[in-house]
């Protein structure tokens, strides 16, 4: 259901731009747009238009509530928490070792790697 109403939606967004693209300028930016050899001319055009984006932009907002209530209702989390798939949690993390395990587990043998002296040998402050 919800790749139907991304799929209309998608279509609605692009046709809004198109009738978006297509209406008259009506600021006088910089002397551009407003002459007299328009593609398309006459208030019966403009009225169109403007009806057009008015539905446009009215499908718009109704497949975007739709698709925020499919949303919610189909219990994903949030685009911030991660993946945002339901059950798909972030792994917790661990704590950090204190002073004592780490000397512990590099001091030799007393744990750790108790029979390889071929690492680096790290120095133990007293």
């Amino acid at each position: 259901m919800e790749t139907v109403i991304i799929v209309i939606h998608l279509m609605v967004v692009l046709a809004l731009v198109g009738v978006i693209l297509l209406q008259k300028s009506e600021g006088g930016a910089l002397g551009m747009g407003g002459g007299g050899g328009n593609f398309m001319s006459g208030r019966g055009t403009a009225n169109v238009l403007t009806r057009a984006t008015t539905y446009l932009a009215a499908a718009f907002f109704a497949t975007s509530i739709i698709l925020t209530i499919l949303h919610n209702n189909s219990g994903g989390g949030s685009i911030l928490d991660g993946s945002g798939a339901p059950g798909s949690a972030a792994p917790a993390p661990t704590a950090p070792a204190t002073t004592d395990d780490l000397q512990k587990q590099l001091a030799p043998g007393t744990g750790g790697d108790a029979g390889s002296d071929t690492g680096p040998q790290v120095p133990i402050s007293q």
